[in-house]
């Protein structure tokens, strides 16, 4: 499980601890906070954030439009909210070139600025689920719609305390079936989706997981144990039984020697 990690670039301390504090008592992760443009060019060349936070009106030799459009040309994909004390008319149509997830005028709620970056983390799947072929679209629709979970490639969105956790699919460790439901497993904690264990499985694909039982689906990658007469898989400090009719599935898979 990896929260979704936000850089805030800000010349006023004050605003930036603020704002710090509030989103990671929220359950984001906060990168780091840059004081001027160029220094967080350099903080997002060695780790990209999912979304950034920027001020306007920074200090240096690059102001946040400035500095939005140096960090596009290399990373299209993060999510930019601007934060300004200007709200005229000139700012905005300036800001508006970069073509933002959102521009919040000073001062603000913090509750808008929660909405704003959720609301713009909804928009970014919605245009990745667009992006993708038609049939996988519709059925990412589908389950969208159920406002628990979004699946893309390589991660999932589910909802948690009224908050999108991302979940990198690699970091699952199993699912397992619960009546109507299914528990997804990582390392750190386990999440509750409102589609059956069937469905889930059908979303993720064949990749790196496979069923072993009527109610569990394995990672394959996190397999650490495997019983001498494959009648269960221990994968971290969790022990999951083995169907006979899925014993012959995972050898393969596991292409024992």
């Amino acid at each position: 499980m990896k929260n979704t990690e936000i850089l805030i670039v800000e010349d006023d301390m004050i605003i930036a601890s603020d704002i710090s504090v509030h989103l990671s008592r929220s359950g984001y992760e906060i990168m780091g906070i840059a004081t001027r443009g160029e220094d967080a060019i350099e903080q997002i060349k060695r780790h990209q954030p999912d979304i950034i936070l920027m001020d306007v009106n920074l200090k240096g030799d690059l102001n946040g439009i400035e500095t939005t459009l140096q960090v596009q040309e290399f990373f299209p994909n993060i999510i930019i909210i601007f934060l300004t004390a200007n709200s005229d008319e000139a700012t905005y149509n300036e800001a508006k070139k970069t073509k933002p997830h959102a521009f919040i005028s000073k001062p603000f709620k913090k509750i808008n600025l929660e909405r704003a970056i959720e609301l713009a983390l909804l928009n970014q799947q919605n245009q990745q689920v667009a992006n993708l072929p038609s049939n996988t679209n519709s059925e990412l629709t589908a389950l969208k719609e159920s406002g628990e979970s979004y699946i893309l490639s390589d991660r999932i969105f589910v909802r948690n305390k009224e908050k999108m956790i991302k979940i990198f699919i690699a970091d699952i460790l199993y699912a397992e079936a619960e009546r109507n439901y299914c528990k997804v497993f990582t390392a750190e904690k386990e999440y509750l989706l409102t589609l059956p264990l069937k469905a889930f499985e059908e979303k993720l694909g064949a990749n790196n997981f496979t069923r072993v039982h009527r109610s569990y689906i394995i990672n394959l990658t996190k397999v650490d144990e495997l019983s001498d007469n494959c009648s269960y898989v221990t994968i971290g400090q969790h022990t999951l039984p083995v169907s006979k009719s899925y014993k012959e599935e995972l050898i393969n898979r596991l292409k024992m020697i």
